[in-house]
């Protein structure tokens, strides 16, 4: 048989048998005297094994691991594997799909945020929180609520927003007290005050949970993680002040009950 005969007998496309080759699954047949390949009915019962494995989900290395076992003894393993992957694929799938129902369900009644799709949790806070003020801290203050959202394990994610969801309205009073440090040094008067404000609003659990990056005469203290880089980047350097005093406060705060 030639190539194409036995790719139309095995229901694969010649393209896929020279690749075949060139992986190794399928030796190369001998030619004849004109440089065709020769292939024979041995070489098609190998060609069908490799379709119907491969058709299975195996990747080329584990279908080459169950040709190598000529009894066969590699392949029950090598399917359960399979089915293990597929049963996972299936709940990421499934818990996907009830994820879109619940943003379907929220874009159809108009309570998407233009910056979702989020979580149902960050969904539920946002939407407790209500309209929030015309503020550019509180519109970094939705931004970090995002990226949150986005970078927080799933299964930390409810308690965290519940954690944010207590804290939501009093933050409207630290706003403008923030917003009014944006263009103050560091040692402004009024930096201890809006950390006051922000400190009283965080929840102990919450506070705690808010990394304080090295300052600048630390330059050998441990490095920032990637969120916290995000959260501070954007602060005016009294703004900054002021949200680690805050963390500060809240630790203090913490301290005798430990």
């Amino acid at each position: 048989m030639r190539i194409g005969e036995i790719a139309a007998l095995v229901g694969v496309t010649p393209r896929a048998v020279r690749h075949y080759h060139q992986s190794g699954l399928l030796p190369e047949p001998a030619r004849l005297a004109n440089g065709y390949r020769d292939y024979g009915v041995r070489d098609a019962v190998l060609l069908a094994r490799v379709r119907r494995l491969t058709e299975l989900g195996l990747g080329l290395d584990e279908v080459r691991a169950v040709l190598a076992d000529d009894e066969g003894r590699g392949l029950v393993g090598v399917l359960q594997g399979l089915a293990d992957d597929l049963a996972r694929q299936e709940t990421v799938i499934r818990r996907r799909r009830e994820r879109l129902g619940v943003l379907l369900d929220e874009a159809r009644a108009g309570r998407l945020p233009a910056d979702g799709p989020v979580s149902p949790e960050l969904a539920a806070l946002l939407a407790h929180a209500g309209e929030l003020p015309d503020s550019p801290m509180a519109a970094k203050d939705r931004e970090i609520l995002v990226l949150l959202d986005a970078v927080v394990p799933e299964d930390e994610r409810a308690r965290l927003m519940a954690l944010m969801e207590g804290a939501a309205e009093q933050a409207r009073e630290v706003y403008p007290l923030l917003d009014a440090l944006a263009d103050a040094d560091p040692d402004d008067p009024r930096v201890a005050e809006a950390a006051r404000v922000l400190a009283a609003c965080l929840p102990d659990e919450l506070g705690v949970e808010i990394p304080e990056p090295p300052g600048p005469s630390d330059p050998y203290g441990s490095p920032a993680g990637s969120f916290t880089d995000a959260l501070f980047e954007d602060l005016a350097p009294a703004q900054s002040a002021a949200v680690r005093l805050a963390v500060r406060l809240v630790a203090e705060r913490r301290e005798p009950r430990r």
